[in-house]
C-alpha cells in the first residue's frame, strides 16, 4: 500500500465521528451549485501566467498558501464585491466579511453558485478547499468555526482576490 493510500485511510478513520460536522459547509454549497450553476471555462492553467502575478498564480493554479498577515484585504471594510484576480467571478460580498483572527479574508459565505469544493488531505486530516467555480483557480478552505447563522467560515488567500467598491462596476469577466 502506497504510504499516501494508507494516511487518507487513517485519516478517514481518525476523522469519522467528526464527519457529520466537516460535512456542513460542503453539503449547503453543493445545493447552492445546483441552484446558480456558473459555465466553467476550459483555459489551461499556464494561460494565466501571462495576466495575474506570479504570487497569484502560485495560489490560484498550484494551490500555496500566503502567508498569514500578509493580504491587505484582511483590513478592507469598505462596501463591495471579492471577485477571482483571475477570472473577475464574484465570490463574495462585503457584508459576509468579518476578522476570523487567522491573518486571512474570512467570509461566513459565498455568492451562491460561484465557488467549487473538493476533499483536501495535504495537511494529512480532511479539510474541504474550495475554488472558483468558472476559472478553477484555488481559493481557499471552508471550516465549520465560523459566526451563527450558518457557522461557516470561508477562509480565503488575498492574493486570489481582488476587491471591487460598490460604487464602482465590475469588470467584465476575462478568460
Amino acid at each position: 500500500m502506497k504510504r499516501r493510500t494508507f494516511l487518507e485511510k487513517i485519516t478517514v478513520i481518525i476523522a469519522l465521528p467528526f464527519f457529520p460536522t466537516m460535512l456542513l459547509a460542503q453539503s449547503n454549497t453543493s445545493r447552492n451549485e445546483k441552484r446558480n450553476a456558473i459555465k466553467s471555462i476550459n483555459k489551461p492553467h499556464e494561460e494565466w501566467r501571462e495576466v495575474i502575478s506570479p504570487e497569484a498564480y502560485q495560489v490560484l493554479f498550484e494551490e500555496h498558501t500566503e502567508k498569514p498577515g500578509s493580504s491587505e484585504l484582511i483590513h478592507e471594510r469598505r462596501e463591495g464585491t471579492y471577485i477571482c484576480a483571475a477570472c473577475y467571478l464574484p465570490l463574495f460580498e462585503s457584508q459576509h466579511k468579518y476578522e476570523s483572527g487567522t491573518g486571512w479574508p474570512s467570509f461566513t459565505q459565498p455568492i451562491p453558485g460561484h465557488i467549487g469544493t473538493k476533499r483536501d488531505f495535504k495537511l494529512i486530516f480532511l479539510r474541504t478547499e474550495y475554488h472558483c467555480a468558472r476559472c478553477g483557480g484555488h481559493q481557499g478552505h471552508v471550516f465549520n468555526d465560523g459566526p451563527p447563522p450558518r457557522g461557516e467560515r470561508w477562509c480565503n488567500n488575498g492574493l486570489a482576490l481582488n476587491f471591487v467598491l460598490k460604487t464602482d462596476q465590475l469588470p467584465a469577466l476575462r478568460g
